[in-house]
């Protein structure tokens, strides 16, 4: 049952008119869109690079939508903490968020009509794969799933009155399971760590999985009770990690691109909100996955617009550009709200709308770069072994961009404005967009 407290803030809620709910709205995506630049400038600036990286990663496998701050603040808390220990641990505080119960219904489901929405979900998605399971192993574990719900603190509340207690079957095992009981029967089904390993290969490794090492990594990750620091170690220290078919072969996310940017060349960013549009036009807004699946990555990352935009990223920071593209209004990326929220009425009716709409896009990325500290990496390097020194730190594959070509596209008139120019130019070829 709901204690009063919980009850009272529910009301209260309910008691705000239409304009102080809109406002409420609007405050939670501004808060939103603060946490998401405070994770990326983490991911910038953390010694801790494969807590993110591995954070990253979970935040798209455990893809939650949701406009509460701070359901969002609790969901990326569990997964920092939880990102290189057990996955048990992990998919259960998950399981147990406030994010993840209200995104996928779970504070509907109760004895007698329950709702099959979460139990789907965490075999087809953060466990077994699809394929691997029956329609009727799904409405059993949601029976079991009943009562399970969060409070308006997004604290999670087991209401044992919603709760199916009676006998239940979930892929042959059969007995009067809770929720805490299904998890631990997929966990100890070998075919979840195929498919968590599977994925973590293709995202770090090669989107073109290889069977006997996805096997191999698997039963060690099984046999290791799921822990994620030690799955990881046995794919760095691989020698087959290294090999030339899987360096420079996935294609960077949008935010493995901003980030990885910004890292390499040290800057401050006057306008930081600007991150969030170029978020947008390349297709990956950390907390607005495009649905539970998250994002496909691979290929889909790249379109003939976005390609295009990313060559001429480094540029457009180099310069402090102004990027004047608008991004698609992606209804399902947005959530169904298209932005309306945080768009004035004047722009909604058309008329001077437009012009307001291009301010929004016309934004400056104001970039201060510390070029000094960038230079310094290359002092010992004479002039002639620039480019391939510049080209190595840079670059996973060679470029296809010939030396001579190059020469005549960069500033030859002192070392320093030679660095400069080389570096951009070699952050604008194709091969940069590669990892």
């Amino acid at each position: 049952m709901m204690g009063i407290d919980e009850v009272g803030k529910q009301q209260q809620r309910r008691d705000l008119d239409d304009e102080q709910k809109k406002k409420l709205r609007q405050q939670s995506k501004e808060d939103i869109k603060s946490l998401n630049l405070a994770w990326l400038n983490e991911m910038v600036h953390s010694e801790a690079q494969l807590r993110e990286k591995m954070s990253l990663f979970w935040h798209g496998h455990f893809a939650s939508r949701n406009l509460n701050i701070l359901y969002q603040q609790q969901l990326l808390d569990v997964i920092r903490k939880n990102a290189l220990g057990k996955f048990e641990d992990l998919l259960k505080e998950v399981s147990k968020s406030a994010a993840m119960i209200n995104f996928l219904n779970n504070n509907q489901n109760r004895k007698d009509h329950p709702n099959e929405n979460f139990a789907r979900e965490v075999m087809e998605l953060f466990t077994m794969g699809r394929g691997n399971y029956t329609e009727n192993d799904i409405k059993e574990a949601a029976r079991a799933f009943t009562g399970w719900g969060a409070n308006v603190k997004g604290e999670f509340v087991f209401r044992k009155f919603q709760h199916d207690d009676g006998q239940k079957t979930v892929l042959g095992k059969s007995g009067n399971f809770d929720g805490d009981e299904v998890l631990d029967i997929l966990v100890q089904h070998k075919q979840t760590a195929k498919f968590i390993t599977t994925k973590i290969y293709k995202y770090f490794v090669n989107e073109q999985p290889d069977a006997d090492k996805v096997e191999w990594l698997s039963a060690r990750f099984y046999q290791s009770g799921y822990d994620i620091s030690e799955l990881m170690q046995d794919i760095f220290t691989s020698d087959w990690f290294y090999s030339e078919k899987n360096i420079g072969a996935k294609i960077k996310s949008p935010v493995e691109l901003v980030v990885g940017i910004r890292r390499i060349i040290p800057m401050e960013l006057q306008n930081e909100e600007v991150q969030l549009l170029v978020e947008r036009l390349l297709g990956q807004i950390l907390f607005y996955p495009p649905n539970v699946a998250g994002w496909p990555g691979g290929k889909t990352w790249i379109d003939s617009s976005s390609l295009m935009f990313r060559l001429r990223l480094p540029q457009l920071i180099s310069d402090s550009g102004e990027i004047k593209l608008s991004p698609k209004t992606d209804d399902d990326q947005m959530m169904g709200m298209k932005d309306n929220d945080a768009m004035p009425d004047k722009i909604k009716g058309g008329g001077k709308g437009a012009k307001a709409i291009n301010r929004m896009m016309g934004q400056k990325i104001q970039a201060n770069i510390n070029w000094s500290a960038y230079i310094t990496r290359f002092e010992k390097t004479p002039k002639e072994k620039l480019i391939t020194e510049i080209s190595r730190t840079l670059l996973q594959v060679p470029s296809s961009l010939s030396e001579q070509v190059l020469m005549q596209h960069v500033d030859n008139s002192s070392r320093e404005a030679f660095i400069k120019t080389s570096t951009v130019q070699l952050m604008a070829t194709p091969e940069y967009q590669l990892c």
